[in-house]
């Protein structure tokens, strides 16, 4: 069989980028610890009444000491909800400098959350909990924004974290 000199020369240089990316790939795992996110934990979207103990029974801000937090966020067609409610909108306040880990669950289709101007962009779907963890160092108002399409009501589903400055 005869493969053109260009053809050759065009699947060499495939096989090599293939392989450059293979070695990225295991690269990436092995030395830099780069993993797929695994769900937090799980937990019956049904079965509201029994979420007490998963924390999200009464949704909230939790304070863990030393500036840490723990906010536990139920997602359901179209809210989130945080517990606390600041001019109609779900909020989440937490001083300057605060570690805050969300813990967020849904009640019935996949929702997305995502907090503006951090590195905080999770799914939630039904059955898991989500698991994310961010520092708010800029004081501020930051919004949540759910970015999987829940339904008709979906471009109203938002919240926001007040970010209060330190004293």
């Amino acid at each position: 069989m005869h493969i053109d000199k260009f053809e050759r020369y065009w699947i060499v240089a495939a096989s090599l980028m293939l392989g450059a990316f293979f070695a990225a790939l295991i690269a990436s795992t092995i030395v830099f610890g780069v993993h797929l996110p695994d769900p937090a934990g799980r937990i019956n979207p049904a079965d509201v009444e029994d979420w007490t103990n998963q924390g999200f029974a009464t949704p909230g801000l939790r304070d863990m000491g030393d500036n840490h937090y723990e906010a536990h966020i139920v997602a359901q067609m179209w809210l989130y909800n945080t517990g606390d409610v600041v001019d109609g909108v779900p909020t989440v306040r937490v001083p300057q400098g605060a570690v805050v880990t969300f813990n967020v669950a849904s009640k019935d289709v996949t929702h997305g959350f995502y907090i503006e101007y951090h590195n905080v962009n999770i799914m939630v779907i039904p059955g898991q909990i989500s698991r994310a963890t961010v520092t708010f160092n800029r004081p501020g108002t930051y919004r949540i924004v759910c970015h999987e399409y829940c339904g008709n009501g979906h471009h109203n589903m938002n919240a926001q974290v007040i970010v209060e400055p330190s004293a």
